[in-house]
């Protein structure tokens, strides 16, 4: 399903938490992560969990994540992530 170019940030925060809390965290809502906080230093996520959470978010939101952009400014936390599918979204 591809994300309307309208979504809000609320819209894709909130998709993104579920997949987080549900997939990474296994419902672990206490483990979740301040927005700002890294997903790799808070171990939410490891090597693993980064490739999970690159196809969750190509499959979800519709949009390709080049090679060149799995960097930590784009992925490593959900402000990060946020504000990367809503750019890559609109391009």
């Amino acid at each position: 399903m591809r994300l309307e170019t309208q979504a809000t940030a609320t819209d894709v925060r909130g998709r993104l938490e579920e997949f987080i809390l549900d997939d990474l965290l296994f419902g672990d809502a206490g483990r979740m992560p301040a927005g700002d906080e890294s997903l790799m230093e808070t171990e939410v996520i490891d090597s693993t969990g980064v490739l999970e959470l690159i196809e969750f978010v190509e499959r979800e939101f519709g949009i390709r994540i080049e090679d060149s952009e799995t960097v930590p400014e784009n992925l490593d936390g959900i402000d990060r992530l946020v504000a990367f599918v809503q750019r890559k979204v609109t391009e």
